[in-house]
This record gives structure tokens, C-alpha cells and sequence, in this order.
């Protein structure tokens, strides 16, 4: 009964925010009703709820820490210095591979997935405008190349998969960077073979942007790179450096080699007002988290798999997937996917940082469905009418599916 409530629940959410009722609302009244209908008493329901907030306090501490980074990188234009100096250097024969290599390192290092797409259209438009590329091939190549970065990045999604498994979070990063590197080739491959050409075209107008008043590409690359080194100490050296400290570390580092001090009031709160969004729905994916947590739809779904004869690795990559198709969200997705399911995939074997980076990543099949805010923000970047954002929902998904599929044979090579 309790995880029939559960699905109840999480289909209420879906379609609350389906709806246009705000997600946080949306996924803490599905979590009431579902308690509810799945048998527990309202005091119990309750507890669960705040039970479930509870355990992803300590990640969104992370999260909010973390943008301090990603602050620093959209407002000192360090972000947009990365994207130019990749696309320059690799120059308008290799303009697919370049866009995508942009927005990946871009989200790879800790900048949104939707910002780092924003950060990068207004220089794939004026490429597009003058090459006559569509707005379709634009739009998934960043978008592609987004969901590559994000699976290694220290972004919210990775950050409370690898606190909900109890995992270092550059170990999590790291195991993903392979399938990433594959996913990038598939992307620029589906772009370039697999999407029509007759999309709608970028208009006339807009200046291509100006770099003279960037700063350095080696300025701007040494927030991530003082992030990373970092929090490599810990499995190179033994030297625990937590997220909590690494990640705005990297951003006051940065602002010291860029040498622009006053950027940093408004870097921390751009950051902030960024991760206090995820933070705030967080915490309503927190109480429905709780509810599924406590209810016995984990039991189901073992149940199946095992009717299936699927192998236990599966369970981390399909919650991801399943879990981020409910939310239209990879952090939500992560979210709920690693706090009800990790003690399940642990159980089978799965070691914690596997478990983690394959929950990460399947929560990037999904992500991009239209009652999440990614898929608008990211068809806005470029302009693009609804009808042809839909168009791109298959290749976006073939993209997630082959880094799912990516971090899994990872998992199964390694022996892990």
C-alpha cells in the first residue's frame, strides 16, 4: 500500500508542475498525499517528510558553498573568456566539436548546465548566423555537450549523489570523466549525422560578442583548477579538503589571479541567489525523498528487476532515469534517486562511488522534459519556438542514455 501512495504521490507532483504550480509546492504536496494514501497516519507522513529534509541538509550547505565558484566564473566573465579561447583555437571546421567542448568544460567546472548554455549561445548564434547552421544543431550540441560536463562536474546533482553514498566527490567526478569524453563524441556525431538540417535558421541582427574585455583564458582557468587540485588531495594525498571549503576556495583563488576584487561581492551573490533556488527546491525534494524512502517501492522495485533477471547495477542508472523524468530536473532527479535507493545499491554490491556516478548520470536521460525549467531556459537561450524545442527531446535523451550506458560499463569493467 505504502508504495502505491508513493507513486501516487510523485505522479500528483509530476503533475502539479505540469500544471505551472511551483515545484517546491508541487513536490511537498505530492509527498502529503502520498504518505497519506499510502497508509501512513498524518503525524507519520509528517515525519517522514521532515525526516527526508533532513538527511540532504548537509548537501545543500555544500551547494550553497559552491556558489561562490560558479559566481565567480558567469560574473567576472572568466566563463565566457573559457568558451571563446576553446572555440577560437579550434576554429569554424570544428565549430560542433568546439561548442560542445565549450559548455562541457564550462559545467564541468561548476557552472550551471542552463547558464553555461546561456554563457555560450550568443557565441553559437553568431557562428550559426554566419555559417547558416539551424537553431536545432545549435541547441543540442550545447546542450549535449552540458550534459556531458555535468557528470563530472562539482555541481548540486554530483555534490548530494556522492553525500547521499557516503562517496569523496572527486571520486564520483572522475569515474564519469571517460564517459563523458565518449558522450562528447556522440554528440558532435548525432549533431552533425542525425538531426535534420531544415530547422529554422538564426535570424538577422546581434553582434557577435567582444573579448577585448575579458579576462585571460590562464586567469580564468585557475578558479577550477585550485578547485580541483584540491579535491584530488584527498584520494592523492590523504588530505580530506571538503567541498565545502574547496569549492570557494577556487573562487576567491580565481578572483585573485584575475585581480578583480570587485567582483567578488557580486560573484558570491549571483552564486547564492543560483544555488538558494536549488537549495529551496531541495528541500520539497527532500520531504517527497522521504516518503518513497520509508515506503516499500524500493521492495517493488527490486521485485522487478529480479522477474527481469536484470543485473543489481541497473538499479543506480534506471532510479536516476526514472527520477529525473518525474522532476524534469538532474538534481531533483539525483536527489531522490540517491536517498531512496542507495542502501538498495549498495546491497548489490555496487561500491559507493559507482553507485553515485551511475545515479548521476541517469539523471541526465530525462532532465529535459518540458515540465522542467531546463528545457525552457535552454530553448530561450536561442530563441527557439516550442514546436522545434520538441523536436530536439530524442536526441537529448539518446545523449543521456549513452552516458548512462557510458558510466555502466565503467562500473562493470572496473569490477565495482
Amino acid at each position: 500500500m505504502s508504495a502505491l501512495g508513493a507513486l501516487i504521490g510523485l505522479l500528483l507532483s509530476i503533475l502539479l508542475i505540469v500544471r505551472k504550480v511551483s515545484p517546491v509546492y508541487s513536490l511537498m504536496i505530492g509527498a502529503l498525499v502520498g504518505g497519506l494514501a499510502g497508509g501512513f497516519s498524518l503525524v507519520e507522513t509528517v515525519g517522514h517528510m521532515v525526516t527526508g529534509t533532513q538527511e540532504i541538509v548537509p548537501a545543500i550547505v555544500r551547494i550553497l558553498a559552491a556558489g561562490v565558484l560558479s559566481g565567480v566564473l558567469v560574473t567576472t566573465g572568466a566563463a565566457s573568456s573559457i568558451s571563446h579561447t576553446i572555440i577560437r583555437k579550434l576554429g569554424e571546421r570544428h565549430v560542433y566539436l568546439a561548442l560542445a567542448l565549450s559548455t562541457m568544460l564550462l559545467t564541468g567546472i561548476g557552472v550551471f548546465i542552463d547558464v553555461a548554455v546561456i554563457t555560450v549561445a550568443p557565441i553559437a548564434l553568431s557562428i550559426g548566423r554566419r555559417l547558416s547552421i539551424p537553431k536545432l544543431k545549435l541547441l543540442l550540441v550545447m546542450v549535449g555537450g552540458g550534459k556531458c560536463g555535468n557528470i563530472m562536474s562539482p555541481n548540486p546533482n554530483t555534490i548530494i549523489a556522492a553525500e547521499n553514498f557516503d562517496a569523496p566527490l572527486w571520486s564520483v567526478m572522475t569515474v564519469n570523466v571517460l564517459p563523458a569524453l565518449v558522450g562528447l563524441l556522440v554528440t558532435v556525431y548525432v549533431v552533425s549525422r542525425l538531426v535534420p538540417s531544415n530547422g529554422e535558421l538564426v535570424g538577422a541582427g546581434g553582434a557577435e560578442p567582444e573579448e577585448k574585455d575579458l579576462p585571460p583564458f590562464w586567469a580564468s582557468i585557475t578558479a577550477p583548477v585550485v578547485t580541483i587540485v584540491l579535491l584530488s588531495l584527498r584520494p592523492l594525498c590523504g588530505v580530506v579538503i571538503d567541498p565545502m571549503i574547496a569549492l570557494p576556495a577556487g573562487g576567491v583563488a580565481g578572483i585573485v589571479a584575475m585581480r578583480k576584487w570587485r567582483d567578488l561581492g557580486p560573484g558570491i551573490r549571483y552564486g547564492l541567489d543560483k544555488m538558494s533556488v536549488v537549495a529551496v527546491l531541495l528541500v520539497g525534494t527532500g520531504t517527497i525523498a522521504g516518503i518513497i524512502k520509508a515506503s516499500s517501492i524500493k521492495d517493488v522495485v527490486i521485485d522487478l528487476l529480479a522477474h527481469w533477471d536484470v543485473n543489481g547495477v541497473l538499479i543506480a542508472p534506471l532510479a536516476g532515469t526514472l527520477m529525473s523524468a518525474a522532476t524534469a530536473s538532474t538534481t531533483a532527479g539525483a536527489t531522490i534517486a540517491s536517498s531512496s535507493f542507495a542502501q538498495t545499491i549498495l546491497a548489490a554490491g555496487v561500491s559507493a562511488v559507482w553507485g553515485a556516478a551511475m545515479v548521476n548520470s541517469g539523471a541526465t536521460v530525462l532532465d529535459h522534459l518540458p515540465h522542467g525549467s531546463f528545457f525552457h531556459a535552454t530553448g530561450g537561450s536561442v530563441e527557439m519556438k516550442m514546436k522545434e524545442r520538441l523536436r530536439l527531446i530524442p536526441y537529448e535523451t539518446l545523449i543521456g542514455f549513452v552516458l548512462a550506458a557510458g558510466t555502466v560499463v565503467g562500473c562493470l569493467v572496473a569490477g565495482a
